[in-house]
Parts: C-alpha cells; sequence; structure tokens
C-alpha cells in the first residue's frame, strides 16, 4: 500500500519516464536506478556521504560492474564519465567496446564529467534547476547532458568507488540494433550541440560529419547496413532537431563546466590508431 503507482499517458523513454516519477518522490536525493541493476549491501551510504560532505554535488556514481563477468565493469558508466574534445563519452574502464577487469584501480573518489543513468544518486534541488532529463532524447545520452549543463550551471558530478553495483546491460535495446545506433549518433550530436562552446562547435561538427560516415561505411561493410543506415537517419534527425522550433531546446549556459574529466584529446585516435583501451592514456 506504501506504493504510488504513476500511468502516464504515452512511452515518454527513459527521459520523460524519470521527469514524470521524480515529480512525486519528497525526498532531498532520488537514486536513478536501472531496473537491470543487482545493489550491493552498504552501497547507498558512501554515495550519500559524498552529497552531505559537498552541497555543490549534483550527481554521484558508484562503481559500475558486469552482472554476467563480474570481475570486468560495465560498459554503461563503469569507473566514472569522461569525454573528449570531439564530444566522444568514454569512461575509465571502458574505452568503446574494451572494457577492462576491476583489481582496484577505480577505488577512489573523484570528480567525473558524467555519472551512468544506470545507477547514480542525484540531488533533488540540481534536478529541478536543471529542469530533469532533456525529453527529446528518449533514451541514451540524456544523463550526459544532464550532468553537462549542471556542469555548465556550477555543480560537480562525482563518482564513489568505494561503492559497487553490478549492471545487466542490454535490457532495453541490444547493443547490435539498429535503433540503438540511432538514438546513440543522434543524441550524441543534439547534446554536443547544446552544451558545447561554439568555438569548439565549429570545427567539431565537420569533424563529426566525417567520421560518423566513416563509421557508418565500416558497419555496411561488415553487413550491418541497418546500422550504416541509422547513422545516417541520426544526421537526419539532427538537422531536423536544428531547425525545428521546441521549448527548452537551449540550456543557455555552454562550456566544458570544470576541467575534471575532459580529455583534451580523441579517444578515436587513441583506440582505434594507437590501440590504447585503458585510461589514462600512455
Amino acid at each position: 500500500p506504501q506504493v504510488q503507482i504513476v500511468q502516464n499517458s504515452t512511452n515518454g523513454g527513459f527521459a520523460e519516464g524519470y521527469n514524470a516519477g521524480l515529480q512525486h518522490i519528497p525526498a532531498d536525493y532520488y537514486l536513478i536506478l536501472n531496473s537491470d541493476v543487482e545493489l550491493t549491501p552498504g552501497c547507498l551510504q558512501p554515495l550519500a556521504q559524498v552529497m552531505q560532505q559537498d552541497p555543490a554535488v549534483a550527481f554521484v556514481q558508484p562503481r559500475i560492474l558486469s552482472h554476467h563477468h563480474r570481475e570486468n565493469f560495465e560498459y554503461a558508466g563503469a569507473g566514472g564519465g569522461l569525454i573528449d574534445l570531439l564530444g566522444y563519452p568514454f569512461c575509465r574502464g571502458r574505452v568503446f567496446e574494451s572494457v577492462e577487469a576491476d583489481i582496484g584501480q577505480y577505488n577512489n573518489v573523484t570528480p567525473v564529467f558524467w555519472a551512468s543513468g544506470a545507477a547514480m544518486l542525484a540531488r533533488r534541488e540540481a534536478f529541478e534547476q536543471l529542469r530533469g532529463f532533456y525529453r527529446y532524447f528518449f533514451m541514451h545520452n540524456e544523463e550526459i547532458d544532464l550532468c553537462w549543463r549542471a556542469r555548465n550551471s556550477g555543480w560537480k558530478v562525482m563518482y564513489q568507488g568505494q561503492s559497487a553495483v553490478y549492471h545487466l546491460g542490454g535490457g532495453s535495446l541490444q547493443k547490435e540494433n539498429p535503433r540503438k545506433t540511432f538514438f546513440n549518433f543522434r543524441n550524441n550530436l543534439v547534446m554536443i550541440t547544446r552544451n558545447m562552446p561554439l568555438s569548439s562547435l565549429a570545427w567539431v561538427l565537420p569533424c563529426r560529419l566525417g567520421l560518423d560516415l566513416l563509421a557508418a561505411l565500416q558497419m555496411i561493410m561488415k553487413g550491418q547496413a541497418a546500422n550504416g543506415a541509422a547513422v545516417l537517419r541520426a544526421w537526419a534527425g539532427f538537422l531536423g532537431w536544428w531547425i525545428t522550433p521546441a521549448q527548452n531546446k537551449w540550456p543557455g549556459k555552454r562550456g566544458w563546466g570544470s576541467v575534471p574529466g575532459l580529455y583534451r584529446g580523441s579517444v578515436v585516435w587513441q583506440h582505434f590508431i594507437r590501440h590504447r583501451n585503458e585510461w589514462p592514456f600512455s
């Protein structure tokens, strides 16, 4: 009887689903948690302590490990989110599809660029001030956009490696699903256009167009024509978003926020050319 059911009239995905549900929770902190995440005993207290010790912290993420391969980090968040100068997100413990074994290397407490929406503690004051997740995203990149906006507004984003959870992953869309490819590419382009400094955006978007076309070509050559087409549809969707007036489209503040979590280089170069898969890149 203590459970309140909120039934939405439409499926707004991850972003709007959380926005609608969290309005009904009168607490100082929200635990944003995917339904396929296993908590470990006592994992919430270290996260809450980070919030209590610094009122400027908006979001804090635990160490996210794989449910199937419990000695390894999990793709969605791993050891805390980073981003490169081209707007590609990656993690300590995960660079593209390469994940590290957890040997205690990321058991620290440190600022990061973004916290994973699979499992993170959020300060209600910050979440409300930022108007929650950007509903246009539906799913994918919404938590990175939220954290980026938080940083540009003076909030901090943290990682607490002394707290651990296990994530199954791929419950909504498998990684080879073209719809997942579409959301990842389109939403990332929207995210960097909303938040990146204009001086950076002017050269980043042409670079991204070239890299995304190469990615689509590679997918087609591997026999993944549907995923290659999804990348092209993502660019069409992004351009459609740009020219269509919409509410809350522009956050108003641009920049990189504070320096922590920004890699001033290219993770694409490090991973695909230099074959470096562990942070920090040597």
